[in-house]
């Protein structure tokens, strides 16, 4: 808190992107604004015997370029991807690596699978050659929360509390809540927040099996969807208090005015349109906005038939005229863990640079969707309160709100 005892205002300094679109955030944010799909042949892993092996994975990605500290060989490949990013955002704020060492840092990263790659490299080490043919190196990388303590050892942080969050493919927005709640609080004074995950077979193979991958290209909220595309990146935000900001010079892409977050565990993967539509109320109420003030929602949009007429009934269910709702999915693919953190990346690029990001490989609109979906093509708009939803299986919903940070006298 502050002097007056008020709750310290929380505002996004830096942003850190690895995506199948761009790495960094001017290329992010040119593949946003251009449409660009990430789409093509899985190569991370043997595909032999699917009928259909379409994702999104990251290309041309040199961790050497990024990291300096973190051996590569040492690290799994969505450490590498959330060390990077963080490296990225914390040069993106304009604060010295030096700096943030003499300060206390929250360092959270939401993930659906970890090192799952790997644990599939391990597993298939076993199979041929029992316990004996493990790699320890693969085996000592594997743990989940490697992710944070990577980022905290990469940039050498000494007064630092390190969190790793599992809630699937919400956890981007969980992490991002968590170092804003830190933040109000007066807990730290900086936070590296979002989420990552790398394609694995794992999760590849679990969604084919449900019948959920699409055979080419994700195409949320159109009558002739099949489904999502798997992808892998991170996307890594700084975020510190406004006063904090406002005394070092920092731009500012865009104000965290809140979020909600629920758990109806009403079932193992299917969503609950009434407890969505709740977490997006529960999160206006903390955000102190009503639904008339939302301009864009940025929603989780996988693609899936379910899914999409779920998310657009609870939206309907709270806004009686609903905004522009798009999905970045459509270009990037679903990033598990990075998802909704990506996506919160894309709605401060979208606030602070003018545009609405556009849902790409869109023909027919699905009636029973029937919302604006900002088809294939960007717009210009000033954007002044965003919205950023996130579903996760067992019935994990958090929405995110982003505003324009304008200056009072």
């Amino acid at each position: 808190m502050n002097a007056d005892g008020d709750r310290e205002r929380v505002v996004i300094t830096g942003l850190g992107v690895v995506s199948s679109i761009g790495t960094g955030a001017a290329d992010f944010c040119a593949g946003l604004r251009e449409g660009r799909s990430g789409a093509k042949p899985i190569t991370a892993f043997d595909t032999t015997g699917f009928a259909h092996s379409v994702g999104c994975e990251v290309t041309g990605f040199d961790p050497g370029r990024w990291l300096e500290r973190l051996e590569p060989a040492g690290a799994g490949r969505a450490t590498r991807f959330a060390a990077a990013g963080a490296r990225m955002a914390l040069a993106d704020a304009g604060l010295d690596v030096a700096e943030l060492r003499r300060r206390r840092v929250l360092v959270s990263v939401g993930t659906s699978d970890g090192e799952n790659n790997d644990l599939d490299t391990l597993a298939g080490q076993h199979l041929a050659g029992g316990a004996g043919a493990l790699d320890p190196a693969l085996a000592g990388r594997v743990e989940p929360g490697r992710l944070a303590t990577g980022v905290v050892r990469e940039l050498g942080l000494r007064d630092v509390e390190a969190m790793t969050l599992g809630t699937a493919c919400a956890a981007g927005n969980y992490a991002i809540g968590s170092a804003f709640d830190a933040l109000r609080a007066g807990d730290v004074e900086f936070a590296l927040c979002g989420g990552a995950d790398a394609v694995c077979r794992k999760t590849f193979t679990g969604f084919y099996r449900f019948g959920t991958i699409a055979p080419e290209k994700c195409q949320p909220f159109d009558r002739d969807r099949k489904g999502l595309l798997v992808s892998e990146g991170s996307g890594i935000l700084a975020l510190e208090t406004l006063r904090s900001a406002r005394a070092r010079g920092a731009r500012i892409y865009a104000e965290v005015l809140g979020y909600g977050l629920n758990c109806d565990a009403q079932h193992a993967v299917a969503p609950d349109q009434d407890s969505l539509a709740r977490c997006i109320r529960l999160a206006h109420r903390n955000a102190g906005i009503k639904p008339e003030d939302v301009d864009l929602i940025s929603a989780h949009g996988t693609g899936t038939p379910t899914n999409d007429v779920v998310e657009t009934g609870a939206i309907r269910q709270v806004f009686a005229d609903p905004p522009p709702t798009v999905s970045v999915k459509s270009m990037i693919g679903h990033a598990m863990g990075g998802a909704s953190a990506l996506a919160a990346v894309a709605c401060a690029l979208a606030i602070r640079e003018g545009f609405v990001p556009p849902t790409i490989n869109h023909e027919h609109t699905d009636p029973d969707c029937g919302l604006d979906c900002v088809p294939n093509h960007a717009r210009p708009a000033e954007l002044n309160v965003v919205q950023n939803n996130a579903l996760a299986f067992a019935g994990n919903n958090v929405v995110l709100l982003l505003g324009r940070h304008r200056e009072t006298t």
